[in-house]
């Protein structure tokens, strides 16, 4: 049986049909000194300064880049941002929607760790202008010198677009198919790809979330910390807050890098107390190990209404050290709500906002490699906890078998497939590769439609109407005939040993003589002091623990060095690019590191 139905507004001559940018001229209008968008920034003040501009003023600025883009571009165009996570950027997105070029949302170059992610993107997109700041500038001219990249007509400081070019904007017809932007995939599985987003899609995919969320407090507030070149923090941050002309307060992500507290105390500090916000799994990990009595001292959590968890495998672990830590700040235990989405469609696809706390099911691993959750006691042999999703909004999921094209009934496992307006209608120049994924056909669609399905290259179940994701199809790894996932096989092996890093493991296949072969990549855990690590208790451990837990050998296991395993933008385990830097002899191992320590010592 499917999930979710679509939202009828967002039909032809629905309620819902007006693009979502041009609400900003209704949200000026109707409520001109009402707060927009608030910035936060760290860098001069430990407790924060609060840039805060209202709707009057975003439409103004957002109208005034406009003009500046169309001056620099055609329409069609696209415009590249590469400046830092402040209200320029967002300014910046609305102003290329507004002038119909086709905003690149980026980052400044000097991000560390996201050079080749740069490099890709760009010269994919083609932009004929970038937008940067006064202070990435100099990053900027570097990036164009230092790469064969295509080089812009020009390039537009933010800062320095004058407010006054609104005046000489005309409002021009958007429509619901016209490009809004380009959503580079994070590349867990392959090169990153621009995913063609229209106006309807951010549209849809915006009403959609706030209709999963089930805003129905007045005047709720989001708070993010999320990277805007992101398919999650984009939409929660600046999608949202044009639906019904809510309030937004952001920080750039290093902020919650260099303390993740900072993010606990921003929701706490909101006065409404109805607060939204949204963040991948580790990003709930990081908070927990960081929020001591001391720290959570004086905060209220109470009117955090829902905290999204997605973007990444959510473990139940996660789940209930969250609530534990900070049920003494008022965190409610229907707060958290995993979901699950992919830039592909547009971002959001599904969550469990219900307040109820997060719901678990337990199922048989062994059951589960051959295609089938069987579920069991939680302290069963082969028990294997899956964390439900929630049911889609506004849009309509099947679990089907890749190879007939048939749904698959509740309970077994199939890919993930997704239709609905919010749904992209390809990849940017590349109509093989949009094919293949947004031309999905149903072989006996029934009451469903027929097509076109987005595959979303997930495995899943849907289970009493839930969706439950088991993992990603091309990172399966097929051992004597039998599925394993590799976010289990990585689990098992963090907890097998002390000093493998929790969350820094990469498991994954490489070709045998009769069946593939598992390699675990581990990185190595800073506290445990190299002096008193042993390598082979450690392999030992991890081969054991799998072997025990999973019933197969470990082919080869890598100790490396902190910051040695891929991972994509969103934070994600890249199990395909450390593959490949496994296969090419890339990775420097804590074998080495010791090797060379000896050497030096003589």
């Amino acid at each position: 049986m499917a999930l979710g139905s679509l939202l009828p507004e967002l039909a032809p001559g629905g309620s819902g049909r007006v693009p979502l940018v041009q609400r900003v001229a209704r949200w000026a209008r109707e409520k001109p000194d009402a707060p927009s968008w608030t910035f936060v920034e760290y860098s001069a003040d430990p407790s924060g300064t609060r840039t805060t501009l209202t709707w009057a003023e975003t439409d103004r600025r957002a109208r005034a880049m406009a003009t500046r883009l169309r001056r620099a571009a055609e329409p069609g165009d696209r415009a590249a941002l590469l400046l830092p996570q402040t209200l320029d950027y967002m300014m910046t997105m609305l102003g290329a929607m507004y002038a119909h070029v086709v905003a690149v949302p980026l980052f400044s170059p000097d991000l560390p760790g996201y050079a080749d992610r740069l490099i890709g993107a760009y010269t994919d997109a083609e932009p004929a202008v970038i937008v940067t700041s006064r202070g990435a500038l100099p990053h900027v001219e570097r990036f164009l010198a230092g790469h064969d990249v295509p080089r812009p007509k020009e390039i537009v400081i933010a800062e320095d677009v004058d407010a006054s070019l609104a005046d000489a904007w005309a409002d021009e017809p958007i429509d619901f198919d016209d490009l809004a932007y380009l959503q580079y995939t994070s590349g867990s599985t392959r090169r990153p790809a621009g995913v063609e987003i229209t106006h309807g899609n951010v549209t849809a995919n915006a009403s959609q979330l706030w209709a999963g969320w089930a805003p129905e407090r007045p005047d709720p507030e989001l708070v993010s910390w999320l990277p805007l070149f992101h398919d999650m923090g984009l939409i929660a941050t600046m999608a949202l807050p044009l639906v019904n002309g809510d309030h937004a307060i952001y920080t750039e992500p290093m902020a919650f890098i260099m303390n993740p507290m900072r993010w606990m105390r921003l929701i706490a500090e909101r006065p409404n107390k109805n607060v939204y916000t949204a963040a991948p799994n580790f990003a709930y990990e990081y908070v927990v190990a960081h929020a001591t009595p001391q720290k959570l001292d004086g905060l209220d959590l109470s009117g955090l209404v829902t905290c999204l968890n997605g973007a990444e495998p959510i473990r139940p672990a996660t789940l209930a050290a969250f609530a534990d830590k900070l049920a003494p700040a008022g965190l409610r235990a229907g707060a958290q709500a995993p979901g699950y989405g992919l830039a592909e469609a547009t971002v959001f696809v599904s969550a469990a906002a219900e307040d109820a706390p997060p719901k678990v099911i337990t199922v048989d691993r062994e059951a589960l490699t051959r295609g089938r959750a069987v579920q069991v006691a939680e302290d069963a042999a082969n028990a294997n906890p899956l964390v439900s999703c929630g049911r889609p909004v506004g849009q309509i999921v099947a679990i089907v078998d890749p190879e007939t094209r048939r749904e698959q009934p509740d309970g077994d496992v199939g890919e993930i497939w997704v239709h609905g307006p919010n749904t992209a209608p390809g990849y940017w120049r590349n109509s093989e590769r949009s094919q293949d994924t947004f031309g999905g056909r149903l072989a006996e669609p029934g009451d469903l439609p027929e097509g076109p399905w987005m595959r979303s290259g997930d495995y899943g179940i849907a289970h009493e109407g839930e969706l439950y994701v088991t993992g990603r199809i091309k990172d399966l790894i097929i051992v004597d005939g039998r599925n394993h996932y590799p976010q289990d096989v990585e689990l098992t092996a963090e907890e097998a040993h002390p000093a493998v890093r929790a969350d820094h493991v990469a498991a994954f296949a490489v070709p045998g003589g009769e069946t593939e072969l598992l390699v675990v990549v581990a990185e190595r855990n800073r506290r445990v002091p190299l002096a008193r690590l042993d390598l082979a208790e450690v392999e030992n451990a991890v081969r054991g623990a799998v072997n025990l837990e999973h019933e197969m050998s470990v082919h080869e296991f890598l100790l490396i060095e902190p910051g040695g395993v891929s991972r994509t933008s969103s934070g994600k385990i890249a199990r395909a690019a450390t593959r490949q830097r496994y296969l090419a002899g890339e990775l420097a191992t804590t074998e080495a590191r010791l090797a060379t320590r000896a050497a030096a010592r003589g």
